[in-house]
Parts: structure tokens; sequence; C-alpha cells
């Protein structure tokens, strides 16, 4: 299974995307911005080809655990990430939210700054669609750079 994140627009603080599973819309999605070196917490990933696996330990597990018993298994984590660890997916609505993650949601905001909405709406959705392929280690994402 694929997960593709086109991102479209940014500025200096944030990415918007549009987020698709195995070529259908989904969500919208939002990172932190495009820098050429690297800061912590606050750099997209670069564009690419990544697995995707479970994680099933830290304070976004247990948080996430704790919030959503009845389908939480794990979090999405990015696997092998060049000079980045720890990239989930997850809930927020802002780059204050993401700290070099991948938000989800059900609209995508560009004033006045950007943004995404009902994010927890949209994470439901990716989560439950993609969570087996995780389970079975059969679940990729892929980053485009079209902004």
């Amino acid at each position: 299974m694929l997960i593709t994140v086109n991102r479209f627009t940014s500025d200096n603080d944030a990415t918007l995307s549009m987020i698709s599973i195995d070529g259908v819309f989904e969500c919208f999605g939002l990172e932190n911005e495009h820098r050429i070196d690297k800061v912590p917490g606050e750099t997209r990933i670069p564009r690419g080809f990544y697995s995707i696996n479970l994680r099933t330990v830290g304070g976004f597990h247990a948080n996430y655990s704790g919030r959503f018993p009845q389908f939480h298994e794990g979090m999405l984590q990015v696997m092998d990430v060049p000079n980045f660890e720890y990239i989930l997916i997850h809930v927020g609505n802002t780059d204050d939210d993401t700290a070099g993650c991948l938000l989800t949601g059900c609209n995508a905001n560009t004033s006045p700054s950007l943004s995404v909405g009902y994010s927890l709406k949209a994470y439901k959705r990716i989560y439950s669609k993609v969570i087996e392929a995780a389970k079975a280690k059969d679940l990729t994402i892929e980053y485009w750079d079209n902004d």
C-alpha cells in the first residue's frame, strides 16, 4: 500500500500537501518548512520513498493508547529518513504541532498562516485504511515536492 504526500505550497514556517492512498485523495497534510540545513523539529523530511512501521513505545503511543483505545494499535512511523528519527503521522493543526512529523486534516488553510483543520477526523480515516498494511509491513510513503 502506498501513501503519497504531494506538497503543493509552503512558506517560511510550514508546508501543505494532499495525501492520497493508492492514488485516491484522502485528506490534507501539514509539515514543517523546507530547509537546506536541517534544524531539529523545524524541518520537513526530504522527498522520496520510505517505509512505515508501527511504533508501540514512547509518549505519543502512550497518549494515543489512552485517547483512542477503540482503534489505536501503534503510531505510524516513517522509517530510515537520513538524519531524522521518530517521524510520525499524527493529529495536529499548525506547524507548532508538527516537530518534523506529518499532520492530517480535512481542510487546508492558507490564511492567516498555513494550517489544517479537523485533524482528528482525517487521522482516523487514514489510520483505519492503512493499519492492516502497516501491521503486515506492507506500507510505504512517498513525498513529492511540487511547491
